[in-house]
C-alpha cells in the first residue's frame, strides 16, 4: 500500500497575519534606505535587479488586497501543500510583471506605503475562510497568507544577500515558511524512512522505505531553518550545503538532492 498523502498542518491565523505585516514592514523600512546604485545592482536571481526584487515583494503582498477586492470565486479551494509546487508554472509571468512594475514605479517608497496601507485595511475583519482568486486557482485567505510568509522570508533573504543589509526576519514568518516547505517535501515524497529535522520549527518524515518505530531513525537529515529555506527554493544546492557542513545527513536514504528544490 502506498504511503498516505500528508495533510496540511494548521496555522495560527492571528500570528500569520501579524508575521506578514511585520515582515513587510521590515522590508519597507529597508527600501527607504536603498540608493539608485543599490537598486540597479543584480539581485542574484537571473536578470533581476534589486529594484525588480523590491517591486516583486509589493506584488506578493499587494496580491492579497487585490484578491479581496475582486469577487469571491466559486468551487473548491486548492490545498495549501499544492501551492509551492505550482509556482514554477507562473515564473515567467511573475518576472515580467515585477520588471514592468519596477520600471513604472519611480518612487518605490511611495509604492510600499500604498501597499502596506491597503493590506492593513483589506485584511481587517476579512474572514479566514474567504476565498481568493489567485494565479494558481482559488485558495482561502488563511492559506494564502501562509504562502506570503514564504514569499517574504525567501525574498528578504535574497535582498540581504544582494545588498549586504541585515533586514530582520520575523520568527513567526520563518517558522511558517520552514514548516510549509518541509511539509511540501513530505507531501512530494511520502513515506517514513527518512526524518528531516529543522529545529526548532519542523520535523517531517518522508521517502518510501522501511519505517522506524523507536529510537533514532536510520536515515536522518538535520539543518537550520535558513539553510533549509535556501535548499527548498533552489538558492543553495545539496552538495554545497554538505560541503559547508550546513546540513548533516546520515543513512543511505538521506540524500535529498533529487527532491530539491521543492519550490522555485
Amino acid at each position: 500500500m502506498p504511503p498516505a498523502k500528508r495533510r496540511a498542518r494548521t496555522y495560527n491565523s492571528a500570528r500569520i497575519r501579524e508575521a506578514v505585516t511585520r515582515q513587510f514592514a521590515h522590508v519597507h523600512e529597508a527600501v527607504r534606505g536603498l540608493g539608485a546604485e543599490q537598486l540597479a545592482a543584480p539581485a542574484g536571481l537571473g536578470e533581476w535587479t534589486v529594484r525588480d526584487l523590491a517591486a516583486h515583494l509589493t506584488m506578493a503582498v499587494g496580491s492579497v488586497s487585490r484578491a479581496l477586492d475582486a469577487p469571491e470565486p466559486t468551487g473548491r479551494p486548492m490545498e495549501l501543500l499544492g501551492y509551492p509546487q505550482r509556482t514554477a508554472e507562473f515564473g515567467e509571468a511573475i518576472a515580467e510583471g515585477s520588471h514592468a512594475l519596477a520600471e513604472r514605479s519611480t518612487d518605490l517608497v511611495a509604492l510600499y506605503d500604498e501597499v502596506a496601507e491597503l493590506f492593513a485595511e483589506r485584511i481587517a475583519g476579512a474572514p479566514d475562510g474567504r476565498l481568493l482568486a489567485v494565479r494558481s486557482g482559488a485558495i482561502t485567505l488563511a492559506d494564502y497568507l501562509v504562502t506570503r510568509t514564504v514569499e517574504l522570508v525567501v525574498h528578504t533573504d535574497d535582498l540581504n544577500r544582494a545588498t549586504g543589509l541585515d533586514i530582520p526576519l520575523e520568527r513567526q514568518a520563518v517558522a511558517a515558511c520552514t514548516r510549509l516547505l518541509a511539509d511540501t517535501l513530505a507531501d512530494r515524497a511520502p513515506g517514513a524512512s527518512t526524518e528531516v529535522r529543522i529545529p526548532p520549527y519542523a520535523v517531517v518524515q518522508c521517502i518510501e522505505g522501511p519505517r522506524h518505530t523507536r529510537g533514532t531513525p536510520p536515515n536522518v537529515v538535520e539543518t537550520d531553518p535558513l539553510t533549509w529555506i535556501r535548499l527548498a527554493t533552489g538558492r543553495m544546492d545539496w552538495q554545497s550545503a554538505l560541503d559547508a557542513a550546513s546540513v548533516a545527513a546520515s543513512g543511505e536514504r538521506a540524500d535529498l538532492s533529487a527532491l530539491l528544490p521543492v519550490m522555485r
